[in-house]
C-alpha cells in the first residue's frame, strides 16, 4: 500500500495564516483620502458645536450603554434628567441605550425633549426612542469634543471602557487647565470607591503621579437633588456662548 508522504511546513512567528491582499496608495490617492476625511471631521465638530450652542445651560450624562431599565442606576438617571430640566437644563446625552436612553426619557417624561449625539456603528448603538432632537457622528472624537463643549455639569453613571475614556479625558482638561474647573460629578459610591482608593493609595501615595489638589476635582454622590444643588450654582459657561 502506497502512502502519502504529508509535507510540514515551519510556522512562522508572527505571520497570519492566511494571506492577505495587499493595497498600495499612491500620494494622489492619500491626499484625495486626508481631504475627505479633514471635510467630514471639520463638518462634524461645526455641527456639534451650533447643535450645543443652541442650549444656553447644559449638563452631559456619561454612563454605560448596557444597563436595563430594571437597573438602579437607569433609573437614577431617569430622575436626574427629569429634574434638571424642569431647572431649565439641557440634558446632553449619547444618544444610545443605558444610561444615555435614562437621561433622554427623564427629560422627555417630564419636559417632552431628549437631546441626543449619536454615533454610527456596525453594532449595538441604535438611538433611543426618547430622543427628539438628535445629532448623529461617524468618529468618536468629534462627538466627544462636541459633547464636552460647553456643558455647565459632568454627571458620570457607572459604565464600562467608554465611559472612562470620557471621565479621564475631562478630568485632565480640567486638572491641565485646558477648560474652566467645571463640576464632575459620579453618581455610585459603590461603583467609584475602588477607583477613588487606587487613586488615594497608587498614584498619590505610592507613586506621586498626581497631587492632592487633584482628588477635589470631582464629587461622589447617590443623591440625585444634591446634584441637582451643585448644577444650580454651577457657573455658566459664557466663553462659549455667543
Amino acid at each position: 500500500m502506497k502512502t502519502t508522504k504529508i509535507k510540514r511546513y515551519k510556522k512562522i512567528t508572527n505571520k497570519p495564516d492566511a494571506k492577505i491582499k495587499k493595497e498600495f496608495f499612491i500620494a494622489a490617492d492619500i491626499e484625495k483620502e486626508i481631504k475627505k476625511r479633514s471635510s467630514r471631521i471639520s463638518k462634524e465638530i461645526e455641527m456639534g458645536m451650533r447643535a450645543i450652542n443652541r442650549y444656553p445651560k447644559s449638563v452631559t450624562f456619561f454612563g454605560s450603554a448596557r444597563l436595563k431599565p430594571n437597573n438602579k442606576y437607569y433609573k437614577k438617571a431617569v430622575e436626574l434628567g427629569g429634574k434638571l430640566c424642569q431647572e431649565g437644563f439641557a440634558v446632553i446625552t449619547g444618544g444610545g441605550p443605558g444610561i444615555m436612553q435614562a437621561g433622554n426619557q427623564g427629560t422627555f417624561e417630564s419636559c417632552g425633549f431628549g437631546i441626543g449625539f449619536n454615533i454610527e456603528l456596525p453594532f449595538e448603538q441604535v438611538i433611543n426612542p426618547f430622543v427628539t432632537h438628535g445629532v448623529d457622528f461617524h468618529y468618536f472624537f468629534t462627538r466627544k469634543v462636541s459633547m464636552v463643549f460647553s456643558a455647565e455639569v459632568y454627571v458620570y453613571f457607572p459604565g464600562g471602557f467608554g465611559t472612562m475614556d470620557e471621565f479621564f479625558e475631562v478630568l485632565t482638561l480640567v486638572q491641565t487647565k485646558k477648560i474652566p474647573r467645571v463640576p464632575i460629578v459620579l453618581v455610585g459610591r459603590e461603583y467609584w470607591k475602588p477607583l477613588i482608593n487606587f487613586f488615594n493609595k497608587t498614584l498619590l501615595d505610592k507613586f506621586g503621579t498626581i497631587s492632592k489638589s487633584d482628588l477635589d476635582l470631582f464629587f461622589v454622590t447617590d443623591d440625585m437633588d444634591e446634584v441637582v444643588k451643585i448644577t444650580k450654582k454651577a457657573k455658566m459657561r459664557n466663553e462659549y456662548k455667543k
